[in-house]
């Protein structure tokens, strides 16, 4: 939902916020007034192209801003897309949109604050709006959303979803059938090296752990010179003085023997004969330690140079495959897994060929369904959208749902004939409309744009607003070409799609803005030789005043036609709820 939209030195807007509430919102104001002009600035702001008359007289760069509230479907629908544009808000609800133009030509897109590419905006912006009259954000002209649209309507996902997996899964044996059916001189060669890849590992022996252990004995054989000589003075220092000099062993006994004899005359002295006793004890240990320690030191260059020749070998399969011989080891059986993949390929083709042409069958079978499911469906959404239509004012409007298949070679089977197909099915869906007597069915896309095209939209809005998951829908000027009873339906019509969704509409139908949950009045002045415009939410008087003058001058008569308006408004949305 559309919160805020901020407009600075845009057209002839000099600086306008405005906050929009949920339900029905309009906007209304004399022709010139500016209205269309806050349409084209939040056109801009989805992505529409950044036209340098848009930029303010007088003014280098102009500025649109709008700030969205988003709920848990337009999280799942519009999260991923931050996450993977690194693009996060301060919080999951919250999207801030902006959109600069400079007059040099450069126009700066940006998401919560970030700078991104136009691309990107339309992405994320084409989720949010709709705007009716303004082709490129309708939801309802991109052709790819037609079947999604008609199976939301239908409640044919689940249907849709197994077909979707059988895909997939067709996709992946695919793909693998692709692998196993490669060059057979490249699978020779890739047997050779893989055998070839798998022996040299093998042969290695390679153990966990092995290579640390090398490493410690290495530096241990390289400096066992070394260590023997620290080692043996170190012990000599404390179990084997040189003649006339005591050792520490021998110190620290004659300490434990004073301690004794103090402790005799002052027994407080215990304790640290204690401590002197066992500090005693553990440096024998320490003393008899190195001396086995040091007994055992062997300097031997033979056993250092296999240990230097295994950790070249090491650090030489390393380099191949991989940085630690758990990787090495997890190389040589992959190599062995896709060399029995090899050895068995013709087994494994017949397997995988057999599963293939299994599914093509069920995907066709399932598609099958979903074709006829989605006929039967696009007959009701016909006749559905051409009762709304006929209350617009275009009773002879009809409207019909195309489904078309194209034969492949390559494709799923449906009877005798295989079709192309994905993850839809096998349908290409399309919805076409002829609004005059006597034409024939065409594209939607191909209908000239104007009052005619939103009221298609708002009959389609109307039929599909459970299956739409576009959360704000903006109609501008959709009363063109009707009159003020054909107005007070398309106002209920619009107000009827304001609890799945944000509706926004300009009008000059008071009978259609009556219907509005919140009525703005955009208006214009002259400040000093500039002319500004202006937008002011009403309240009831000022709502009143303004139907009144739409009406045309405001007299008590219009005024009085305005209030018949606003209770006729009232009992009618009573009526519904």
């Amino acid at each position: 939902m559309l919160l805020e939209l901020s407009i600075k030195n845009f057209a002839i807007i000099d600086e306008l916020n405005l906050r929009f509430c949920p339900g029905f919102n309009v906007l209304t104001g004399e022709t010139g007034a500016g209205k269309s002009i806050i349409i084209d600035a939040v056109s801009t702001l989805l992505g529409g192209r950044a036209e340098s008359e848009y930029i303010r007289a007088g003014t280098d760069e102009s500025r649109v801003e709008g700030i969205f509230h988003l709920d848990e479907a337009m999280q799942a629908a519009i999260l991923p897309l931050l996450k993977e544009n690194g693009l996060e808000g301060e919080d999951d609800e919250t999207l801030i949109l902006a959109r600069e133009m400079r007059r040099s030509g450069r126009n700066i897109c940006r998401v919560n604050g970030r700078a991104i590419t136009l691309g990107t905006l339309e992405r994320i912006a084409q989720r949010l709006v709709d705007i009716h009259g303004q082709s490129e954000h309708l939801s309802l002209l991109r052709v790819r959303e037609h079947v999604n649209l008609l199976d939301r309507y239908a409640g044919l996902w689940p249907l849709r979803s197994q077909v979707a997996d059988k895909v997939s899964a067709l996709r992946q044996v695919q793909q693998e059938l692709k692998e196993l059916l490669r060059d057979e001189r490249e699978l020779a060669r890739r047997a050779d090296l893989l055998e070839y890849q798998m022996q040299e590992i093998a042969a290695a022996r390679l153990e966990v752990g092995e290579e640390k252990k090398l490493e410690a004995e290495r530096n241990k054989l390289a400096n066992a010179e070394r260590l023997t000589e620290l080692t043996d003075e170190t012990y000599r220092a404390l179990g084997e003085s040189e003649e006339g000099q005591a050792s520490a062993v021998d110190l620290l006994g004659l300490v434990v023997q004073n301690l004794t004899s103090l402790e005799k005359m002052d027994p407080s002295l215990a304790e640290r004969r204690r401590v002197a006793e066992e500090v005693s004890y553990q440096l024998e240990e320490l003393v008899q330690s190195l001396r086995a320690y040091r007994d055992q030191i062997e300097y031997d260059p033979g056993r250092l140079r296999q240990v230097e020749e295994r950790l070249d070998l090491i650090h030489s399969l390393k380099r191949k495959y991989g940085d630690s011989i758990e990787e090495v080891l997890a190389f040589g059986q992959a190599a062995q897994r896709e060399l029995e993949a090899i050895t068995h390929s013709e087994e494994r083709v017949e397997e995988l060929q057999a599963e293939e042409d299994r599914l093509l069958h069920e995907i066709g079978d399932l598609a099958a369904r979903l074709s006829a499911q989605r006929r039967e469906a696009g007959d009701r959404l016909s006749a559905a959208i051409e009762a709304e239509l006929a209350d617009l004012n275009m009773e002879r409007a009809r409207f019909g749902v195309s489904l078309e298949q194209s034969e492949d070679a390559d494709g799923v089977w449906v009877g005798a004939k295989r079709y192309a197909f994905d993850g839809t099915g096998i349908d290409r869906v399309e919805f076409l409309i002829a609004p005059n007597v006597g034409e024939p069915l065409k594209p939607m896309v191909k209908i000239a744009s104007g009052g005619e095209t939103s009221r298609l939209m708002l009959a389609l809005k109307t039929v599909l607003s459970a299956a739409d998951e576009t959360p704000t829908l903006i109609f501008d000027e959709i009363d063109q070409g009707i009159g003020g009873r054909a107005g007070g339906v398309v106002g209920y019509k619009l107000w009827s799609l304001s609890p799945e969704h944000q509706v926004l509409c300009v009008t000059h139908l008071p009978q259609l803005a009556g219907y509005g949950d919140t009525h703005y009045k955009v208006g214009k002045t002259v400040v000093g030789e500039r002319t500004v415009a202006s937008v002011q939410e009403l309240e009831m008087d000022g709502r009143l005043e303004e139907l009144a003058q739409m009406l045309g001058t405001a007299t008590e008569i219009t005024r009085q036609s305005a209030q018949e308006i606003l209770e006729a408004v009232k009992k009618s949305k009573e009526g519904t709820t």
